[in-house]
């Protein structure tokens, strides 16, 4: 099959479709004409003379930037394809910096733009960088790795392909999560790299048994441990353990009910200690967890019965009237405003539907299970999550969308807004909001002048 042996083609240099040359022919125009190979970076890149330093080619952090909103205007597919060659090639780069950024554009363009077949062709070169970082870089790198590794995933969807990018860089994201000595910001988006991954690749319910169980062991460290603490006090662990309780979440809504069965009578009654952190994010984590767990139960059973409901309301209620003085407004404002959903649910079974729009189509949210799995892939795809909305089949899929909806050339250009109209939209609600302070301002002095 031509695609497989495209597939186990590198592309960094040959006469292998053209990505290569065309990658070292751009090196050789920014590095002064000196033509420079890319050699994969080891443990003894300090005594390989021989090695180059191919940083040269271009700035990645600029592509990681605005590079695909700038091609998808100014540009074609073409120039997206032959920068992300390039950057691919950068992967490699002796320059931890350089290869970070390199990862970061490759995300950042797979986030903005469905890219299928290009990177059908190349996942395994990207897999083995990926690899390669998660195993030798620091922590900056292997978070850029890990985040680039779920947009992969992501793209590809669920199949064989996706598979053997879990197959291979599972372990490697397990042990990184584990390791208590690796940076907490790199074991905080591993774990929500491994749960997002599986959530996608997995075929196999033993393998999704232990991810769940290696998430389990994670957030559960921060459950209330003593009877007589009222509160439990954040750690730099506390971020880690948000994203392992999410990741955890997202994972149970696809498990069999035999499995949900279990966990819920194993963490019901546990999670709820969670309410007490001192973290915002902890407590605004555990409430809709426990509104999404809720939920679940509700489904297997209609006339569940939780025994401590009376306690559970009451602590809820609390939260979702929160006024202490000593918490931020802005946290407590979020707060509040989560938490009154998060009381309607376990107490009148209640959602407040919510409606995403993308292009012509709009989404509605309906249930806790929808709104966790749309906050996730949010959290990983940012402003592309509604271009992926409309193009990527997997996404679709999972909020029963149906096929993407083909639109011709001349509507797709009268939905369009260009740069030009964006920035003058920009300027007249900015001036707008200025004059409508300065009045407010005006009022005010003029009550002074007043007293």
């Amino acid at each position: 099959m031509p695609k497989n042996k495209k597939r186990n083609t590198p592309h960094r240099g040959g006469s292998g479709g053209g990505g290569g040359s065309g990658a070292a022919a751009a090196t050789a125009a920014t590095a002064g004409g000196q033509h420079r190979n890319v050699q994969p970076f080891s443990d003894e890149d300090a005594s390989i003379e021989t090695m180059s330093h191919c940083s040269g080619y271009s700035d990645p952090s600029s592509f990681a930037e605005d590079g695909p909103e700038v091609l998808d205007e100014e540009g074609t597919q073409e120039d997206l394809e032959y920068k992300l060659k390039g950057l691919i090639d950068l992967t490699l780069d002796k320059s931890a910096k350089t290869r970070q950024a390199a990862l970061e554009g490759i995300k950042n363009a797979l986030a903005s733009k469905m890219l299928y077949e290009f990177i059908l062709e190349r996942r395994m070169t990207l897999t083995d960088s990926i690899e390669r970082c998660l195993k030798k870089g620091k922590s900056d790198e292997q978070r850029a790795a890990a985040a680039l590794a779920s947009v992969l995933c992501i793209q590809l969807g669920p199949g064989i392909e996706s598979e053997e990018i879990l197959k291979t860089l599972g372990p490697i994201l397990k042990k990184i999560i584990c390791d208590g000595a690796a940076s907490i910001q790199a074991r905080q988006t591993c774990a929500t790299c491994f749960g997002v991954c599986c959530f996608i690749a997995t075929d196999d319910i033993t393998e999704l048994y232990s991810t769940l169980e290696c998430l389990e062991n994670i957030f559960t460290k921060s459950y209330l441990k003593e009877k007589d603490t009222n509160i439990i006090c954040s750690t730099p662990n506390t971020v880690l353990h948000i994203s392992s309780l999410l990741a955890w979440t997202l994972l149970l809504t696809i498990c069999p009910i035999n499995e949900v069965k279990k966990k819920l009578e194993m963490h019901f009654h546990k999670l709820p200690s969670l309410l007490s952190c001192d973290d915002v994010n902890m407590r605004i984590a555990a409430g809709e967890s426990l509104a999404l767990l809720f939920e679940l139960a509700r489904g297997l059973e209609s006339d569940f019965f939780y025994e401590d409901m009376e306690s559970l309301t009451q602590m809820l209620r609390t939260l979702a009237t929160d006024g202490n003085k000593h918490r931020a407004k802005v946290d407590k404002r979020k707060q509040r405003s989560v938490f009154r959903d998060v009381l309607r649910a376990v107490e009148e079974r209640d959602f407040p539907t919510e409606t995403v729009k993308f292009g012509p189509e709009r989404m509605y949210i309906d249930c806790w299970v929808k709104k966790h799995t749309y906050d996730t892939f949010k959290e990983i795809l940012g402003s592309g999550m509604q271009y992926h909305l409309q193009s990527n089949e997997f996404l679709r899929n999972v909020f029963e969308l149906g096929p993407p909806v083909m639109l011709d050339a001349a509507t797709l250009k009268t939905m369009k807004i260009s740069r030009f109209e964006r920035r003058l939209y920009n300027s007249a609600a900015f001036k707008a909001r200025t004059k409508a302070r300065s009045k407010c301002r005006d009022k005010r002095a003029d009550v002074g002048e007043f007293f």
